[in-house]
C-alpha cells in the first residue's frame, strides 16, 4: 500500500511547539512582501533548497521568536492592516478564515485571532526532523513538499497491518516532535492523498480497492490531486461534475491522449507510478511582492538584487540554466512577462544582463506602478562546453569561474558582503 502523510496546519503547529499557550486558540501565520532583501542594510539570510512550493521561499531572513501576538508588525503608521495568511489553525477556520485571506479580513471574522510572523527556519528544521524520523520507519519515502510525504509499504507492511502501522506513526510523531498529522492509505498515491484530506485533522483513513468506486462517487472533480482550474472547466463543459462521473465515462478518456488515459486510471485508483526518493529540481525562482513602486531605476535595482540571489542559489544547486523568465504584477491587476532560451554558459553577470533585458521587454505598462517581481531559471544542462555557444565560451568561462568564487565568499561572509555598485 501507499500512504500519504500531511502535517495538520503545519506552520501553526510548528509555532505551538515553541509556545503551548497557542494550543486550542485561533491562530494565523501571515506575512507581507519580504522587502528586507531590497534594503540598504545588511541582514542575515538563510538559503534552503530542500523544500519548495506555495509559501516556501528559497531565501528567508533570521527570525527572532517571541511569545506574543505579532499583529502590530502588520499595521502601517496610517493604521492600515497589511499582509495575508499562509496558514490558519482549525480554531480560526471555524470562524470562516481561510488560507490566503488578508489579515484585515481575518480580524473582521475573528477579532481575537493571534497573528504570528512566519519563522521559516523553524519550519525547515522541523520538516527535516520529520523526514529523518520517517526514513527510519518507512523503506521508500518521497517528500512532496515541506509538510507532506508519500511512503510505499509494499513488501514491508502487510495490508491488514496498515491501520495499526499508520496510527502508530501518527501517535509517535505527536509524541516525539509535538506535530499533529493525518495519514491516508490506498494502493494509489493519488487516492491516498484524497484519503488524507478526509482524515483531517489528526486522523487516518484507508481506502481498499473494493471501496474506490464508493469513495470517489460524490467527490467534486477539483478534489482530485493535480486537476487544476483549466482541466476542471474543460471537464465541466463535458457535463462531468464528480469523480464518479469521470469513472462512468471511460470512453471520453481512454480514446484520447496518454495524459487523459492516465488521469482516468488514477481517478479509478489504478496507478503503478513508483515513488521518487530523490527529486531532481527542474527550475528555481525568486519573487517578492512590495508596496507599489513607479521608479523604473529602483525596479531595475531590485531586478539586479534578485538576480544576485538567484545566481547564488544556482551555484549551490550546481545547475546551468538555458531558459530565463521574468514576471511583473502591476496595480489594477495588470500583469506582464517575458522569457528567453539561450545557450550561453551561466554566470552572475550574464544572468543580470539577461534579466534586465527581460525586464525592459516585460514592462509594457510603464504608466503603472509595479507590485511584484519574479525571476526564474530552468532548462538545466550539464557542465559541458560543447553544449554552449563557442563564440563567447572563453569570456563566459572566465565569468562563470568568477561567479563560483564570489558565491564561495558569500557562503563564508554573507550574501550581502559582495554587491553590485548599483545596489548600494
Amino acid at each position: 500500500m501507499k500512504i500519504h502523510i500531511d502535517l495538520d496546519c503545519f506552520f501553526v503547529s510548528a509555532e505551538r511547539t515553541l509556545d503551548t499557550n497557542l494550543i486550542g486558540k485561533p491562530v494565523g501565520v501571515g506575512g507581507r512582501g519580504d522587502t528586507k532583501i531590497f534594503s540598504h542594510q545588511k541582514s542575515r539570510q538563510f538559503l534552503s533548497l530542500q523544500n519548495s512550493g506555495a509559501f516556501v521561499p528559497a531565501y528567508f531572513f533570521e527570525h527572532n521568536s517571541s511569545y506574543e501576538n505579532d499583529l502590530q508588525k502588520f499595521i502601517d503608521p496610517d493604521g492600515r492592516v497589511r499582509g495575508m495568511l499562509t496558514t490558519t489553525s482549525y480554531e480560526a477556520r471555524a470562524f470562516g478564515i481561510k488560507t490566503g485571506c488578508t489579515i484585515r479580513e481575518a480580524l473582521q471574522l475573528c477579532p481575537q485571532i493571534i497573528i504570528k510572523r512566519p519563522n521559516m527556519k523553524l519550519y525547515q528544521d522541523l520538516s527535516h526532523q520529520l523526514k529523518r524520523f520517517l526514513e527510519q520507519r518507512i523503506p521508500v519515502l518521497e517528500q512532496g513538499s515541506i509538510d507532506e510525504f508519500y511512503g510505499d509499504l509494499g513488501g514491508w507492511v502487510a495490508d491488514e497491518d496498515v491501520p495499526n502501522f499508520i496510527e502508530s506513526i501518527r501517535d509517535e510523531v505527536l509524541q516525539e516532535l509535538k506535530l499533529p498529522l493525518s495519514i491516508g492509505a490506498a494502493h494509489s498515491k493519488f487516492t491516498a492523498k484524497m484519503a488524507t484530506n478526509d482524515a483531517k485533522p489528526f486522523g487516518t483513513k484507508i481506502i481498499l480497492r473494493e471501496d474506490i468506486d464508493t469513495f470517489i462517487e460524490a467527490k467534486p472533480i477539483k478534489a482530485f490531486p493535480g486537476i487544476g482550474r483549466k482541466t476542471e472547466r474543460r471537464l465541466h463543459a463535458l457535463g462531468l461534475q464528480t469523480l464518479g462521473d469521470i469513472r462512468r465515462h471511460r470512453d471520453l478518456f481512454m480514446h484520447s491522449t496518454k495524459s487523459q488515459r492516465d488521469l482516468y486510471e488514477r481517478v479509478c485508483g489504478i496507478d503503478n507510478t513508483p515513488l521518487t526518493q530523490v527529486r531532481e529540481r527542474k527550475s528555481i525562482g525568486i519573487s517578492r511582492t512590495f508596496d507599489p513602486e513607479y521608479d523604473r531605476r529602483e525596479l531595475q535595482r531590485r531586478v539586479i538584487i534578485l538576480s544576485r540571489h538567484l545566481s547564488h542559489a544556482l551555484v549551490r544547486m550546481k545547475k546551468l540554466p538555458t531558459h530565463y523568465s521574468l514576471s511583473l504584477a502591476y496595480e489594477y491587476g495588470k500583469r506582464g512577462g517575458a522569457n528567453i532560451s539561450l545557450n550561453r554558459l551561466f554566470s552572475e553577470a550574464y544572468l543580470r544582463e539577461v534579466m534586465l533585458a527581460l525586464f525592459q521587454k516585460a514592462d509594457t505598462q510603464r504608466n503603472l506602478k509595479v507590485l511584484r517581481l519574479g525571476l526564474s531559471c530552468s532548462g538545466f544542462t550539464q557542465n559541458n562546453h560543447h553544449t554552449f555557444s563557442l563564440l563567447e565560451y572563453e569570456a563566459d568561462l572566465k565569468q562563470h569561474k568568477l561567479t563560483q568564487i564570489t558565491s564561495g565568499l558569500r557562503d563564508k561572509y554573507g550574501l550581502d558582503m559582495l554587491q553590485w555598485g548599483v545596489e548600494l
